[in-house]
């Protein structure tokens, strides 16, 4: 019982202080609070997720000028050692992108996370023992990033550190392309990895939207169509590349 009010005491002074002594607590920052809560971490995921959306369309955009030949792709790639020049020195804006990526990436993967361990805490007792079947989206969210994680760290030791790709030369990002994907394992792990891409933008971006206000009763069928047409481009555009390379069209 001692214990009890002392940890009562102590849960007291972070919220608001103790009566019994008369001392203000520590009030959480509205930062922390929005950060503690269920809305403000999914509002989280969805800003997240669709900073990455921009990047995967930019990224699409740039990768299609492959079928342009070495010469454009190739000046692409050192166009994205060289944006913000000259007021930048030479790769500031690439890392400045890179370090914006990794901290969407971070937040949306521990959100997701921790949203996901508050449903299964919010579960009624009676489903310790009889587990509640996880509807198709959960279950495509949550393999769709976990292979989505494996694929990005596959991809830079791929093509930016050059590490697993065996006749990767450095400074020609078209030949290191074509390199990875006239191999049978890069094209199925490329393959899988851009069909999850699809998957988890087209219940993604209706998540975000809903979370973030988007969604009414009219608006509803105009953004299914377009997570649809945003899944299906991207899906497509990105799977074009490995299947440039093994017809040929691209060598």
């Amino acid at each position: 019982m001692a214990l009890a009010t002392r940890t009562d005491k102590r849960a007291d002074r972070k919220a608001g202080g103790d009566p019994a002594d008369g001392r203000p607590g520590r009030r959480p920052s509205a930062l922390g609070t929005l950060w503690g809560s269920t809305v403000g971490k999914k509002a989280v995921m969805a800003v997240s997720g669709l900073i990455l959306l921009g990047y995967l369309v930019a990224h699409l955009l740039g990768n299609l000028k492959i079928f342009f030949g070495p010469g454009e792709f190739n000046a692409y790639g050192h166009w994205l050692r060289t944006m913000g020049a000259p007021v930048l020195h030479h790769e500031w804006a690439l890392w400045i992108v890179r370090v914006v990526l990794l901290a969407a990436v971070v937040l949306h993967g521990v959100c997701a996370y921790q949203l996901s361990r508050r449903d299964i805490a919010a579960r009624p007792t009676a489903y310790v023992h009889k587990r509640r079947r996880a509807s198709y989206a959960t279950r495509t969210m949550r393999w769709g990033g976990i292979i989505l994680v494996l694929f990005i760290v596959w991809h830079l030791l791929d093509l930016t550190t050059l590490t697993v790709n065996e006749n990767a030369e450095p400074g020609k990002p078209y030949e290191n392309v074509v390199a990875t994907f006239s191999t049978w394992y890069g094209n199925v792990i490329y393959i899988t990895a851009m069909l999850a891409v699809g998957m988890h933008v087209r219940h993604g971006f209706w998540s975000a939207a809903q979370t973030l206000g988007m969604g009414s009763a009219t608006r509803d069928r105009v953004l299914k169509i377009t997570a649809n047409g945003l899944a299906l481009v991207l899906t497509v555009g990105f799977i074009s590349l490995p299947v440039g390379v093994m017809t040929g069209l691209v060598s």
